[in-house]
C-alpha cells in the first residue's frame, strides 16, 4: 500500500492543485517502511492524478482540494483524504489508526464542526477562474497550452439563455491554457486557437463542470452554525471548513431545527455553449 501526502518542508501542503511535492509512504501491515520526495512534474489535477497514478498511490492526504481534482483522483483509483493540516508523518499515523478524519475541501458528511457562514451576493460566474471545480486536463495539447490566454467569450445554455459574457464586462478573460484554471471543454477548444480566431462550442457536463454529486448535499443543526438562523432556502452562501477555507453552497431546504445544503456547483449536470474568440496569447 502506497499513501502521498502533498508536501511541503515537513508539513502538509494546502493546496493540491498546486503543489510542488509529494511525500510517498510505502506501508506495510499498517506500518510506514520506507518513504521518498518526489516532484510534481506537472501542472494542473489532471496531471497531478495521473503521477499519483502513475507511482501506484493508493490514497492522497492533502489539504484544500476541489470537486475537479476529486473527481479526477476517483478516476485514477485514488482514496482521498482532504481537509488535513500539520506534520505530513503525524497524518500518516494518524490515518494508519483510522484516526484522521477526511473534512474535504468540497463537502462531504463531515461538517458537524468549525464551520461559519457567510452571506455569498451572486451566483458563481462561469468565466471566473473554477477555483477547483474545474475538470481533469490531462490531454490536452496544442500550440497555446501552458502560455497565458486572454480571450472574450459569450456562455449560454441551450435554451439560447445567457449566463455569462466578458463582452458585457468589457474585460477578456486571462488564464493559463491547461493548467487546470478553466473547465476541461473550454482549455480544450483554447489550446489550439488563433489570435483572433472565434470558435462555437457545445460541452456536455463532463467537460464542464461535471454530474451532480449526492454527497455533496449535507443537512446540518442550525445551531451548530452561527448565522444559518437567518437563512431562507434559495440562498447561495459560503460556509467555510475546519481550516477556514470557504466554498460555496445553497441552502436547497430549512424545516425545524435543520438546514441544508448543496455544495454542487450550480452549473453541475448541464450542457454549455460557449462563443470563444482568443484575443491574445502572452
Amino acid at each position: 500500500m502506497k499513501i502521498a501526502v502533498t508536501y511541503d518542508n515537513g508539513n502538509i501542503f494546502q493546496h493540491f492543485g498546486k503543489t510542488e511535492y509529494f511525500k510517498v509512504y510505502e506501508v506495510e501491515d499498517n506500518k510506514v517502511v520506507s518513504s521518498e520526495v518526489i516532484g510534481s512534474n506537472g501542472v494542473g489535477h489532471g496531471a497531478l492524478a495521473g503521477l499519483l497514478s502513475g507511482q501506484a498511490v493508493d490514497v492522497l492526504i492533502c489539504g484544500g482540494i476541489g470537486g475537479g481534482a476529486q473527481n479526477a483522483l476517483a478516476q485514477a483509483g485514488v482514496e482521498l483524504c482532504a481537509g488535513a493540516q500539520g506534520n505530513a508523518d503525524e497524518a500518516v499515523e494518524a490515518y494508519l489508526k483510522g484516526e484522521l478524519v477526511s473534512t474535504g475541501a468540497n463537502c462531504d458528511h463531515h461538517h458537524e464542526e468549525g464551520h461559519s457562514c457567510g452571506h455569498h451576493g451572486e451566483g458563481h460566474s462561469c468565466g471566473d477562474s473554477c477555483g477547483g471545480d474545474c475538470g481533469s486536463t490531462k490531454g490536452i495539447t496544442g500550440r497555446n497550452v501552458g502560455k497565458t490566454c486572454r480571450t472574450h467569450y459569450r456562455g449560454t445554455f441551450n435554451d439560447g439563455t445567457q449566463f455569462d459574457s466578458s463582452y458585457d464586462r468589457g474585460e477578456p478573460l486571462e488564464f493559463v491554457c491547461g493548467a487546470g484554471m478553466m473547465i476541461r471543454g473550454f482549455d480544450a477548444a483554447v489550446a489550439d486557437m488563433e489570435v483572433g480566431e472565434i470558435v462555437d462550442i457545445h460541452l456536455m457536463p463532463e467537460e464542464a463542470y461535471g454530474q451532480p454529486d449526492p454527497n455533496a448535499i449535507f443537512t446540518i443543526e442550525t445551531a451548530q452554525l452561527p448565522g444559518s438562523e437567518n437563512l431562507e432556502a434559495g440562498q447561495q452562501v459560503y460556509l467555510s471548513n475546519q481550516m477556514g477555507q470557504p466554498f460555496p453552497v445553497k441552502v436547497v431546504a430549512k424545516e425545524g431545527g435543520t438546514i441544508t445544503f448543496d455544495a454542487n456547483h450550480e452549473m453541475a449536470g448541464k450542457e454549455l455553449n460557449f462563443r470563444i474568440e482568443l484575443v491574445e496569447v502572452k
